[in-house]
C-alpha cells in the first residue's frame, strides 16, 4: 500500500495556522480568567509575527524563484504562500472581533478601559496635550517623501503613522510623509481620573501630529506596520568565526525584505496604493486591521491593570524534589536512585542546584553543558563561571544559532569566555539543539559521571511555564555516552556506537523507526502493539509514512502533538487506529516521550527532538530511555493524565478539525491542574515526612480508548 499519497498529508505551514487557532480559542473561552484571555489573544500575534518572519519568510524565496518541488501535501511553494495568506486574512478578522467583541466589553465591565481621544474627559485630554508636549514630541522625527528625499527604511516589527498632508491653502500640493511610533515610550499610557483608564500611545501621537507639520495641514492618518524575513542566514562552511558571522548577519537580517503589511482598517486607497508601492508588497499580503496593530501589547497591559488579581490564573509554587535542594548533598541522592523531574510542577531549582554544587565541590573535575537558549540573567551561566574560576574544566557548548535567541547567545559565549570556561559552537551546518550536562566527579570508589538530560531548555524563566521532563542519573552506559558526545561536538570522534542513548541527526530517525517496525511486527503475530508519544510537531513525511504503516498493521497509535500535525486520522486502512489529541493550556506542553509496548514489556523515551525533518536530520538531538520501573510508570501516568485531560485537550477528527471532548458522562479533567494540585499535596507531604523509593516492579497496561474508558476519575497515583 502507498502510504505517501500527498491526499493523505496536511500542509505544515496550514496546520501551523490551525494551532494558532486552538491558541486564539482560549482567548475565546470565558472559562479562563479574563486578564488570561487577553494574554492568549496578545501571544496569537507573537506567534503569528514570529511565523511570518520565518516561515512565511521562506516560502517567500522559493516562490520568488519558482521553486517546483511540492511538499508532502502536494502544495508548491507559490500554492502554500497565497494559501497561507488567505487563511491568515481570515484569523486577523477572528483575532479582532475577540478583542471588539468579546474582551474589550469585558473589561468594560471591571472599569478597564482602552480609550480614544473622542471619549476622553477634559482633565484626560489636557493631560495627554501635556504629555506630548512634553515628552513625545521632541523624542519624534517626522520623515517626508518627495523627489530629494526617498521612502525611508521601514524597520521590522515597528509601529508607523502614515500620513496625506497638503500645504495651508493649497489642496492640490499633495505630500506624504511618515513618523515611527517611538519604542521607548509605554504603548498604553494610564489616564488620571480613574484607576484603569488607558490610552494607546499612536492615538496620541495621531491627536497632535500636526505639530510637526507647521504651516501644512493634514488630510489623512493611517497607522501601518511592516513583518519582514528575519531569518538567519549562515554560511557556516565559508567562514572560521562562526560567532563574527553571526553577528554581522544579525545587522544584516533587519533589512529583510518584506512579507506582510498591516495597514488600519480605512485606509484611503491612495494611501495604501503609496505604501504597499514603498514598500515592495504583493496586495495578498496586505493585511487591513479593524482595531490596534500589533496586539503584543495585550501582555503588557494585564500588568498595568490594577485591583483584578482573581481576572489572573492563581499563583502557583512548585514542589521542592525532595533531595535535591540546597541543604542537600545532590551527588548522593543521584547516587542513591535516579530521579525524574516534571516542569513547571517540580521545581527547576533542582536543575540549577545541581549545578552550583558541581561548581563549588572538591570532588568535581568537570563540567560540560549544552545551551540552547538561556534566561537574560542566567544564574546557571553565574554557576558555570563560578566553576571555572575554581578550577574546574567547563566545557559549554553555546548554540549562538538558535532562532531570535541569537543576540543573547552571542553575549553569553563572550561571557562565558571571559569567565574561563571553554566555549564551542556546534558542529558546520547543524544547531545543537539537545539538552544535556555531564558532571565528572571523584569519589572515593573512582571517577562517576553525573548527567542531567531533559526535553527543555536550561532556562529558569521558561521552565515555569514550559511543561518539561529531566532524568538525572549515574548510569554508566549513559555517562560514556555523554562523554562520547561531548568529544563528537568539541573535537574529532566518531564512536562506532551508542550504549544507551540515540542522537540525531539520522540516530533517533533510525531508532525510533527500529522501534516502530517491532510493533508492526508484534500486531502481525498477534501480540499486543501499541505506540504513544507526545511531541510539539509531526510534520516529517517518511515518519508520519510509518505510522500509516504501523496503523495498517493493527498498532493501536495514541499521539498528543501541541502544534503543527501534518498527520490525519481515520483515513481507510491507513490511519483508523491513530488518535491524535492536542492541548493548549495555561502551560506551553513542550516535553517530548516516545513509549512503545515491546511485546509485553513497555518502553518508554524522552527526547529534545520532535518527529520534524529538521530535528530529525539537522539538529544535534538527544533521546535517552527511562531504565528504572518506577520512573518510567510515572512517565506513563503523566502520558495517561493527559491523553484523559477532557477541559483543554482538542481531537482531531477526519475532517482534519480540532474538536473538543465531549464531556458527557465524564468527570472533568483538567491534566495540567491535576498535576498543580498533585504538586501541592507533594509539598504538604514533603514538609511532614520524606516519601519512600521504591524500585518494585510495577504492571505496564496499554491505554484504552476512548470508547473503553470509564466514567469514573482515572487512577491519579502519579509521584
Amino acid at each position: 500500500m502507498d502510504f505517501t499519497k500527498p491526499k493523505y498529508y496536511t500542509n505544515r505551514e496550514l496546520s501551523w495556522l490551525d494551532f494558532n487557532d486552538r491558541v486564539l480559542e482560549e482567548a475565546r473561552d470565558k472559562a479562563n480568567p479574563l486578564l488570561e484571555r487577553v494574554r492568549f489573544l496578545g501571544i496569537t500575534q507573537s506567534n503569528v509575527d514570529e511565523f511570518f518572519m520565518v516561515r512565511v519568510a521562506s516560502l517567500s524565496k522559493l516562490a520568488a524563484v519558482n521553486y517546483p518541488k511540492p511538499d508532502a501535501s502536494g502544495m508548491t511553494a507559490e500554492d502554500q504562500l497565497l494559501a497561507v495568506n488567505a487563511k491568515a486574512h481570515d484569523q486577523v478578522i477572528k483575532q479582532y472581533s475577540t478583542l471588539n467583541r468579546m474582551l474589550l466589553p469585558a473589561l468594560a465591565n471591571l472599569n478597564v478601559h482602552l480609550l480614544t481621544p473622542d471619549n476622553l474627559s477634559a482633565q484626560q485630554s489636557r493631560f495627554i496635550e501635556k504629555y506630548f508636549n512634553d515628552e513625545i514630541s521632541p523624542a519624534l522625527t517626522p520623515m517626508a517623501v518627495d523627489s530629494s528625499r526617498p521612502f525611508p527604511f521601514i524597520g521590522n516589527n515597528t509601529l508607523n503613522i502614515a500620513m496625506r498632508l497638503f500645504k495651508n491653502g493649497d489642496k492640490k500640493d499633495r505630500r506624504f510623509a511618515t513618523v515611527q511610533v517611538p519604542e521607548i515610550f509605554p504603548r498604553t499610557v494610564r489616564l488620571p481620573g480613574a484607576d484603569n483608564d488607558f490610552i494607546l500611545l499612536e492615538d496620541i501621537i495621531k491627536t497632535f501630529i500636526g505639530n510637526l507639520f507647521i504651516g501644512y495641514q493634514v488630510k489623512e492618518v493611517a497607522n501601518y506596520r511592516v513583518i519582514r524575513d528575519m531569518d538567519l542566514d549562515v554560511a557556516e562552511e565559508d567562514t572560521s568565526d562562526l560567532l563574527k558571522e553571526v553577528e554581522h548577519q544579525l545587522k544584516k537580517r533587519e533589512h529583510g525584505s518584506a512579507v506582510r503589511l498591516e495597514v488600519e482598517s480605512g485606509i484611503s486607497q491612495s494611501l495604501r496604493k503609496r505604501l504597499t508601492a514603498a514598500i515592495k508588497i504583493d496586495d495578498y499580503a496586505v493585511y487591513e486591521i479593524g482595531g490596534p496593530i500589533d496586539l503584543t501589547f495585550l501582555s503588557k497591559l494585564t500588568k498595568q491593570i490594577s485591583g483584578h488579581a482573581e481576572e489572573s490564573y492563581p499563583a502557583f509554587k512548585s514542589a521542592d524534589v525532595p533531595g535535591l535542594q540546597h541543604d542537600d548533598d545532590i551527588f548522593k541522592t543521584i547516587r542513591q536512585h535516579d530521579v525524574l523531574v516534571h516542569h513547571p510542577f517540580d521545581s527547576f531549582s533542582a536543575v540549577t542546584e545541581l549545578i552550583r554544587q558541581a561548581a563549588c565541590d572538591d570532588g568535581v573535575l568537570a563540567i560540560k553543558m549544552t545551551l540552547y537558549r538561556v534566561s537574560a540573567n542566567s544564574p546557571i551561566i553565574k554557576y558555570l563561571g563560578s566553576a571555572a574560576q575554581n578550577g574546574k574544566q567547563v566545557t559549554v557548548l553555546v548554540e549562538v544559532k538558535a532562532r531570535f535567541d541569537e543576540e543573547n547567545n552571542v553575549h553569553w559565549a563572550q561571557q562565558l569566555e571571559k569567565m574561563g570556561c571553554h566555549v564551542i559552537y556546534g558542529l558546520i551546518g547543524l544547531k545543537t539543539h539537545c539538552k544535556l550536562a555531564l558532571i565528572v566527579r571523584r569519589e572515593p570508589d573512582g571517577i562517576r559521571r553525573y548527567m542531567h538530560m531533559g526535553t527543555g531548555n536550561y532556562n529558569d524563566v521558561t521552565a515555569h511555564f514550559y511543561t518539561d521532563l529531566g532524568l538525572m542519573t549515574t548510569n554508566t552506559d549513559m555517562g560514556i555516552d555523554a562523554s562520547n558526545i561531548f568529544n563528537m561536538l568539541s573535537g574529532y570522534s566518531e564512536p562506532p556506537y551508542f550504549h544507551q542513548l540515540h542522537m540525531s541527526p539520522d540516530g533517533i530517525r533510525d531508532f525510533i523507526v527500529s522501534k516502530i517496525d517491532q510493533e508492526i511486527a508484534n500486531a502481525k503475530s498477534g501480540q499486543a502493539a501499541w505506540i504513544e508519544m507526545k511531541m510539539n510537531s509531526l510534520s516529517d513525511s517518511a515518519m508520519i509514512a510509518k505510522l500509516y504503516e504501523a496503523s495498517n498493521a493493527g498498532v493501536q497509535i495514541k499521539l498528543i502533538v501541541r502544534g503543527i500535525c501534518c498527520l490525519n486520522v481515520g483515513i481507510p486502512e491507513l490511519s483508523e487506529h491513530i488518535e491524535v489529541h492536542s492541548i493548549v493550556g495555561r502551560f506551553l506542553e513542550h516535553s517530548r516521550v516516545y513509549g512503545f509496548a515491546n511485546a509485553g514489556d513497555p518502553q518508554v523515551y524522552l527526547s529534545s527532538a520532535d518527529l520534524m525533518t529538521r530535528n530529525l536530520n539537522r539538529r544535534v538531538e538527544l533521546l535517552f530511555p527511562i531504565l528504572k520501573d518506577d520512573l518510567r510508570q510515572r512517565v506513563f501516568d503523566i502520558f495517561s493524565t493527559l491523553w484523559h485531560d477532557n477541559v483543554k485537550t482538542r481531537v482531531l477528527t477526519p475532517d482534519r478539525t480540532f474538536t473538543r471532548v465531549d464531556r458527557r458522562g465524564l468527570e472533568p479533567l483538567d491534566a495540567q491542574e491535576e498535576f498543580m494540585q498533585q504538586a501541592e499535596q507533594k509539598t504538604a507531604a514533603n514538609t511532614t515526612r520524606q516519601p519512600k523509593e521504591t524500585n518494585a516492579p510495577r504492571q505496564f497496561k496499554p491505554m484504552l480508548s476512548p470508547k473503553n474508558q470509564p466514567k469514573s476519575p482515572i487512577d491519579r497515583s502519579i509521584e
